[in-house]
């Protein structure tokens, strides 16, 4: 596996990745997460040229993971990251998280957060436990963090529990010794 930018030609292979991952929450009753339709090929493109998109690929260079970013609050925001279920498990979303994290240390910046469902196993239970990071409490949101959750809100993303985390650079596995490949 390595981790790259993304290009432009594979924007709607990052939406064919989103999708397949997505089915996984129609087996826990959240059709409606299950249906979202992606970002469009153009909110992707803006991310791909920003330089804010990234996949992980496999030895013959197809994409099978995907994260984007936001600068939010002096912070990397994770706006969106999928695994596609051919490649779930094997550590790809969180070498994606570690090479994010690490971009960050070189370029100063303290944190990086995102927002996601507390009682999904492969959401918040997964981050603080394999990702390094912490839940927010809601007087620790910044006001960035707090647009996200009023726009989630106005998705009607809170039907189910939601919450903000942060990972400080440095902590997680790169804390603990272990190394993870950047895929530079």
């Amino acid at each position: 596996m390595r981790i790259r930018t993304s290009t432009s030609e594979e924007l709607p292979v990052l939406q064919d990745i989103e999708r397949a991952a997505g089915l996984c929450f129609r087996d826990i009753g959240m059709d409606e997460v299950a249906d979202d339709e992606p970002l469009s090929l153009e909110e992707l493109s803006r991310y791909q040229r920003a330089g804010r998109a990234w996949v992980a690929v496999d030895d013959a260079d197809r994409a099978m993971a995907y994260l984007i970013t936001d600068p939010v609050d002096g912070n990397i925001h994770i706006e969106q990251i999928s695994v596609h279920p051919d490649s779930a498990r094997r550590g790809v979303g969180r070498a994606l998280i570690d090479h994010i994290a690490a971009r960050a240390a070189g370029d100063g910046v303290p944190a990086l957060t995102l927002t996601t469902f507390v009682d999904v196993a492969w959401n918040a239970p997964y981050y603080a436990a394999r990702c390094g990071f912490r839940a927010l409490t809601e007087a620790e949101l910044t006001p960035g963090l707090r647009e996200i959750r009023l726009s989630e809100a106005g998705h009607g993303l809170d039907r189910w529990p939601r919450v903000c985390m942060r990972r400080d650079v440095g902590l997680g596995r790169a804390a603990t010794g272990q190394r993870a490949s950047d895929g530079s």
